[in-house]
């Protein structure tokens, strides 16, 4: 069986509408809270609207294999920038630990949803 056949299967569709759920909801999360006034950096803005594109092509399976890289070194640079756990101390240390590894997780699915899909348009 070839994995790179399946992208029609339910489950493996099921399974990218998941991860790019992640992106949308995230990404449209803090947009929505930047349009409430809430204060938002330029850098988290511009992850945010990253997030939220990047997650509605993957769900799209639009050009699944860029637009799921994208969305693994997306979620990667965002884990190193806003969970140092390296550098933390005490209880914050686990914290950023464990958001890290769910981040570095998400990442490993984009991935492989990258590796896997047969690049056609859908």
């Amino acid at each position: 069986m070839s994995f790179r056949n399946s992208q029609s299967s339910p489950g493996i569709s099921l399974a990218r509408l998941l991860l790019a759920s992640t992106l949308i909801v995230t990404g449209g999360w803090r947009l929505w809270r930047a349009y409430e006034g809430v204060a938002i950096s330029g850098p988290d803005l511009g992850f945010s609207v990253a997030e939220l594109v990047l997650g509605v092509l993957v769900a799209a399976a639009w050009r699944l294999p860029v637009t799921a890289m994208l969305a693994a070194v997306l979620v990667l640079a965002e884990a190193a920038l806003a969970h140092p756990f390296w550098s933390a101390r005490g209880a914050a240390a686990g914290t950023h630990l464990l958001q890290f590894m769910k981040d570095a997780g998400l990442a490993g699915g984009f991935l492989l949803v990258a590796l896997t899909s047969s690049g056609r348009r859908r």
